[in-house]
């Protein structure tokens, strides 16, 4: 039931991202599945006890070739799903830990969550790096593979 819970939670939150950053109307909905279905790898990831750093790269590796996938299938460019779809998934609450510890003159906690955020943001990136690193081609035989 959680991750139902975490799903449709992410889903909105993405889904009021995409509405924000002004995406098509018509894409609004996939742009909220790609963010649920990148949160919901991930969390399933964490509970298995991988940390957050490896979830984060698998996470975002997959909804890299999601948002592909979205992209060739609608005809949308990939920046759509992916840039509303990578919202749940970037360490925004490392980034307030990092600051407060900072300010709380705790340099300890404060240099571990900034360690960790930093990991985690290196993560994302090379996650959408292994995502785009696959040859476009391989996207539009699924596109081909549809029509038939």
């Amino acid at each position: 039931m959680e991750f139902i819970i975490q799903f449709i939670v992410a889903g909105f939150a993405t889904f009021s991202f995409a509405v924000l950053f002004s995406a098509p109307k018509k894409e609004l909905l996939y742009c909220g599945f790609s963010g649920a279905f990148g949160w919901i790898l991930y969390y399933i990831l964490v509970q298995l006890g991988m940390g957050v750093v490896v979830p984060s790269l698998i996470a975002t590796f997959c909804l890299t070739i999601l948002a592909r996938i979205f992209a060739v299938i609608r005809s949308t460019p990939v920046t759509v799903y992916l840039l509303t779809g990578i919202f749940p998934l970037v360490p925004g609450a490392g980034i307030f830990y990092t600051a407060y510890y900072l300010f709380t003159n705790d340099r300890a906690f404060s240099s571990s969550k900034g360690i960790e955020t930093f990991e985690v943001a290196g993560a994302i990136v090379l996650g959408i790096i292994f995502g785009f690193g696959i040859p476009q081609s391989l996207f539009h035989l699924v596109k081909k593979s549809g029509r038939n």
